[in-house]
Order: C-alpha cells, then structure tokens, then sequence
C-alpha cells in the first residue's frame, strides 16, 4: 500500500475547527436517548431483544429519527453478544440509504459512521486492509481522533507499526493539539493501539 498517499490524504483534509467526536454524529435533541441505548449495550444484563426493544420504542415516540434507529439496531448486531455481522452490513446500507434520502447538513456525518462501522466489520473479520480503507473514508467526511485511532488500529493490525508510527508523528505535528490528546488518551486505553503507547510524549 503506497502509505505516502495515506498519510497525503488524511493530513490534507485537516480542518482545524472541523474536528468532532463520535457523539457529534448524533443530533442534539437524540444524544441522551441514544446514550441510554449505548449504556445498555453495554451493561452487563444486556439483552438484544430488549436493546432493539428499546431502540424501538425510542423511534416510535419520536425521540430517535430513522437514522439514528438504524444506527442502534446495527449497533447491537455487532455486538459480542449478538456478533451478526450479515445483519449489521445489511443495516448499515439501510442506514445509508436513509442518510441519503434524508441529506442535510448532517449527510457527511452520517455517512461516515457508516464507512466507520464497515470498517469495524471488516477489522473484527480481520479484513485489516479493508478496514484501513473504510476507516480513511470515515476520517475524510468526518475528521475526528476516533477515526485516526481506527486508521492507526488498521495499520498495527496490518504489521505496519513502522507506518503507524511514522503517521502518528507527522499527525501530531500536523494537527490541532486537542486531536493530538484525544488520540493519546485513546492510545492509553485502546488494546489495538498499545504497540503505539511507547510513542506518547506529553
């Protein structure tokens, strides 16, 4: 893989105010109803009946839209407790489509949790060089230190520790400090990262 057009692609598209995390993809008005759902997914009662269950019911009253529906129920597909990851693609094109009909504003936003989550998929398939392409595309519609995390786990996954080193140096020279500490921290606490750990300089 040509890592140099990599490395040009991702620190081209840095927009220094621009930058969110994952929870911006999210609207303000459905940011606690979600929150509840991710809290749940991740208890340790989880059940996907009653994830989607809920997930339903918050759609129905109106308080998540279609999007951020689909968005739950993929979530919960690929879970480990559920790992169903046939139906998880099948909502995340779903999911896509309804960004794309809806559009707005929010379309990029959208869309890169979609190529984030087909990144996921491919990665916990250990398809890592499908992973990094998707988890590139995701950072270039939504330029966030989640998305880099992802592109970095890519590369460590890949055997290129020498290239996720190298990218990680020319981002931290390269992007806003508040990015730079976001993704230390997730360096910190990431297992897919922790080859990278010895190349935090605070």
């Amino acid at each position: 893989m040509n890592y140099e057009a990599l490395y040009e692609r991702i620190l081209r598209r840095v927009d220094h105010g621009a930058y969110l995390a994952y929870a911006d993809a999210v609207p303000d008005a459905q940011q606690a109803p979600m929150a509840e759902i991710g809290a749940y997914i991740q208890s340790p009662g989880f059940l996907p009946g009653t994830g989607r269950e809920l997930a339903r019911r918050f759609h129905a009253e109106g308080r998540i839209d279609r999007i951020m529906y689909l968005s739950a129920l993929q979530v919960i597909a690929m879970s480990p407790a559920v790992g169903d990851y046939a139906e998880a693609a099948r909502l995340l094109a779903e999911k896509e489509l309804a960004a794309i009909t809806v559009g707005g504003p929010d379309l990029q936003l959208h869309l890169a949790s979609v190529d984030r989550h087909r990144g996921a998929i491919a990665f916990l398939k250990g398809s890592y060089d499908v992973a990094l392409d998707y988890f590139s595309r995701a950072f270039e519609r939504q330029r966030s230190a989640g998305n880099l995390g992802n592109v970095l786990a890519a590369l460590v996954r890949l055997g290129d520790v020498d290239e996720a080193r190298s990218l990680l140096s020319r981002i931290r020279s390269g992007l806003p400090d508040t990015i730079v500490d976001a993704l230390n921290d997730m360096i910190q606490i990431d297992t897919d990262l922790a080859l990278l750990r010895t190349e935090i300089s605070r």
